[in-house]
């Protein structure tokens, strides 16, 4: 796992670098999706979350959820369409789970897709993940900070 300025940037994950969001691939065609460390340290305190119910649609660029910071209200964009087959029920209770843990606690939700290969293809992984976060830590003077 890569960190800078505190902020981790686990490098088996794949991100898309203009929402900060991460996306986890699984086994049977599923993938998770969360916040990354640097969208939760610019929100602040998670104050409410609300993810979209399972069995919904959900087009890449489109809103899964919800939340509302001490600093920040807006949607969390899936980058991959999918249908939502699990929510993080845990987050809508302690929206701070996003703030504690946000690869793994602070998960948002989970998708079915149809093609994991093609997903890959439209995010950035590893190296290339990193250096594109350097880049945007450095330039906004990010430091990244979990809430206990």
């Amino acid at each position: 796992m890569a960190k800078i300025n505190d902020c981790d940037i686990p490098e088996d994950l794949y991100y898309d670098g203009e929402h900060d969001v991460w996306v986890r691939f699984e086994e049977s065609n599923t993938f998770v999706v969360g916040m990354t460390d640097i969208a939760q340290s610019l929100a602040g305190r998670f104050l409410y979350a609300h993810i979209k119910e399972a069995g919904k649609h959900v087009e890449a660029g489109k809103s899964i959820a919800t939340v509302e910071s001490s600093k920040w209200v807006g949607p969390v964009r899936t980058p991959v369409a999918g249908e939502i087959i699990a929510v993080n029920e845990k987050v809508e209770e302690n929206p701070c789970l996003i703030n504690k843990s946000p690869y793994n606690d602070g998960w948002i939700a989970r998708l079915k897709i149809k093609d994991i290969a093609e997903a890959k293809n439209r995010l950035i992984t590893g190296k290339a993940a990193v250096e594109v976060y350097k880049k945007k830590i450095e330039e906004q003077k990010i430091e990244c900070k979990k809430i206990k």
